[in-house]
This record gives structure tokens, C-alpha cells and sequence, in this order.
């Protein structure tokens, strides 16, 4: 009973850190319909950052400090990114992947660069480091900030696309830019102001992840960009809640299948993925389940010679 509690809480702390990841990407896609692949670059320029706020301030001052340093490093480059690469590539879906590609394999070149291609442990204060008892097993304290977090970013997610101004000149402009445009309402400010949006939250998941893993290196935002893209896939962009709830399963399929198969975790979510995109129906048809339905039901045709 105690394996199973530890691995339950460690995969939803783990699905908590996916959706913080794939939060920022969702608002960044399913807004603005930009298939950002420099996401991962935005986290690991943050989680350096933060990294080196940390070990210089030391202790949860050095913690705190570095999650805004962080996060505030996400933001600002992210909303470079966006109004010097990006805002003029709107519409034109091959060249945002190009250009946001060779940012995904440039930066985590320069910060290897830089700092070197070592992985590096991420400095985590007593307060966290330590244990908690739950059911008899003893689950790491940082899970549970991790869970904390995200529940604070779903609910703000919330809040600004249904009841900020910008949320909805953003949800408004999705749909029909040209009149939002002669309504005299600058769209894109508001583009900037959500593609920052989404650089904040992937600087915020790099220091939890950080946290989380107790390292850092050059390609952790690429390979965490991975498993967003998993999990933004499976829950679709229909809401963020949807994304939240793809998150949790994707982080519980996980540790369960890590502890439970033999470390094929990866493939069990390789698997999940491919069973999610299968079953789901195409536009203008139905489910599977449905299709067979209908074939099974449908009226059998005459032949030639008049048998059935």
C-alpha cells in the first residue's frame, strides 16, 4: 500500500510539472495557433538563470528569488521571440516551425556554450528537501508544491482567459482578427502579451523542474518539451482543464509503468498516445466504436445473381 501512495503522489507531482509546461504551450497554440518548438529553449535558459540565483542567495530566500528570476527570464525572452521573429510570421505555419526549431537547437547549443554540458545540481533548500508520511510511505515535500502550483496556474489560466480584458480580445481575435482589428482593438498586443504568458509559465516549470529532478543540464527543456507535446496532443485543446487532466494521466501512466514494467514508463506513454489518437474520430465522423456500429447495421447489398 505504501508503494503504490508513493508512486501515486510522485506521478501526480510529476503530471503537475508536465502541465505547467504544456499550460504555456496550450495558451501559446490553441490561442494563437503557433506551434512554438523553442518552448524547451525558453525552460532551460530559465532554469540557468534561476540556477545561479539560487546558489548565490542560498536557502528559500535563494528559492524564491530564483522562481522569479526564472520566471521573469521565460517572460522576457519569450516576448523578444515573439516581436521580432514571430509577429511576422502569423499565418505561415512552415516558416514558425523553422525558425522556432533552429531556436530550439541554437539555444541549448549557446547554453552549453557557456556553462558546459555537465548536468548540474540544482540547490534545493532544507525545508524541501526532506520527507513527509503519508499512509506509510514517505513522499518528498516538493511533490506537493509541485501539485500546489499547478493548481494555482489552472486557476489562473482560468481567470484570465474568462474574465481579464485581454483573455478575451486574444479568444476574440482567434476567431475573427479582421474584425476585432476595425473595432479598434490592437490584437496584437495582446498576442504578445499571451506568447510572454507562455514563456513565463515555461520559465516557472523549469525551476520547479528543476526542483523536482535535483539537476539541471543544456537539454532538459527539449527533452520536457517531449512529453508537453504528449500531453497537449491527449488532452487536446478543446480546455485547459482538459490539458491539466492529460497531464496528471500521462505522469501517473508513467511511474506506474516505470515501477510496475520494468522502466518502460516512456513507451507506456508512447503507447497511450498512439491508443488516444487512433480512437479519436476524424472530423465528420464518428468514434470507432460508432463506425463499427454502422457497418455491422447497415443493409447488406443484392449480387448479380440475386442472393444476399
Amino acid at each position: 500500500m505504501d508503494t503504490l501512495v508513493l508512486l501515486t503522489l510522485t506521478g501526480l507531482g510529476l503530471g503537475a510539472l508536465y502541465f505547467l509546461i504544456a499550460s504555456g504551450l496550450a495558451l501559446i497554440f490553441g490561442l494563437m495557433d503557433v506551434l512554438n518548438f523553442a518552448h524547451g529553449a525558453f525552460l532551460t535558459v530559465s532554469v540557468y538563470t534561476a540556477w545561479r540565483t539560487a546558489e548565490t542567495v542560498g536557502g528559500m530566500p535563494g528559492l524564491l528569488l530564483a522562481a522569479v528570476v526564472g520566471t521573469l527570464t521565460g517572460l522576457l525572452l519569450a516576448a523578444v521571440v515573439e516581436l521580432v521573429l514571430i509577429r511576422r510570421l502569423y499565418g505561415r505555419v512552415k516558416e514558425q516551425i523553422l525558425v522556432t526549431v533552429g531556436l530550439s537547437l541554437a539555444v541549448p547549443a549557446l547554453v552549453q556554450t557557456v556553462w558546459g554540458a555537465d548536468a548540474r545540481p540544482f540547490p534545493v533548500p532544507d525545508a524541501l528537501a526532506g520527507t513527509v508520511g503519508v499512509m506509510g510511505a514517505r513522499v518528498p515535500v516538493n511533490r506537493f508544491l509541485l501539485i500546489a502550483v499547478a493548481l494555482l496556474v489552472l486557476a489562473g489560466i482560468h481567470l484570465f482567459l474568462s474574465r481579464t480584458r485581454y483573455g478575451l480580445i486574444v479568444r476574440a481575435g482567434v476567431e475573427d482578427r479582421a474584425m476585432v482589428t476595425a473595432l479598434g482593438i490592437d490584437v496584437t498586443r495582446a498576442f504578445t502579451l499571451v506568447f510572454a504568458l507562455g514563456g513565463a509559465l515555461a520559465g516557472l516549470a523549469g525551476v520547479l523542474g528543476g526542483l523536482y529532478f535535483g539537476s539541471l543540464s543544456p537539454h532538459q527543456g527539449t527533452s520536457m518539451l517531449v512529453f508537453a507535446f504528449v500531453v497537449v496532443i491527449i488532452g487536446g485543446l478543446v480546455s485547459i482543464t482538459s490539458v491539466a487532466l492529460s497531464a496528471l494521466t500521462v505522469g501517473l501512466v508513467q511511474q506506474y509503468a516505470n515501477y510496475y514494467a520494468g522502466g518502460c514508463g516512456d513507451l507506456a506513454v508512447v503507447v497511450l498516445l498512439a491508443a488516444v489518437v487512433l480512437s479519436r474520430p476524424a472530423a465528420g465522423t464518428g468514434s470507432p466504436l460508432t463506425r463499427l456500429r454502422r457497418a455491422l447495421t447497415a443493409p447488406r447489398t443484392r449480387s448479380a445473381g440475386g442472393t444476399a
